[in-house]
């Protein structure tokens, strides 16, 4: 059976709903962070701050935050956290976000729109391409030969493995 992110970000949406009761005071989930210089991706052991235009992040519910070298890494945790976060589930994620491919800026990922087989390359070769709007991700697929655009519930495992 594929895995899917739709009932996920039912649930993350339905936590950021409520992120300030269950959060303490200073640890605003719904607010991204920077890494530090000595964070690692989790799935691949790259340090992070390199690339601050490719970084993405998780929160967990309880402050603590995974930084990702690129969005095809932080879809990998998310869809398999029993490998890579085994003490965690997709119930313990209050916010996800990604780095906006023209402006840089960290956007909501569960909103995104993700352009998948372009020939612009991540940290790690091949990457979903994050995008704040869907004329964004259009305009990017066109002048970089991307083959799809996808939202959040739409990236599977098996569309990682097939694509990139």
């Amino acid at each position: 059976m594929a895995q899917t992110l739709l009932g996920f970000g039912i649930i993350v949406a339905l936590a950021g709903l409520f992120a300030i009761p269950m959060t303490t005071a200073g640890k605003d989930l719904s607010v991204p962070l920077v890494p530090g210089e000595k964070e690692r991706c989790p799935v691949c052991g790259m340090f992070v701050s390199p690339y601050p235009e490719w970084v993405g992040q998780v929160r967990h519910d309880d402050g603590t935050t995974v930084f990702f070298d690129g969005s095809k890494d932080l879809f990998k945790y998310l869809l398999s956290m029993e490998r890579f976060a085994p003490d965690r589930t997709r119930k313990n994620v209050a916010a996800v976000f990604v780095t906006n491919y023209y402006d840089g800026e960290t956007i909501a990922a569960l909103t995104s729109y993700f352009v998948v087989g372009s020939n612009v390359m991540g940290p790690m070769g091949p990457d979903l391409v994050p995008h704040r709007s869907l004329e964004a991700a259009q305009d990017f697929a066109q002048d970089h030969e991307g083959r799809r655009i996808l939202r959040f519930d739409e990236i599977t495992s098996a569309m990682l493995r097939a694509t990139l």
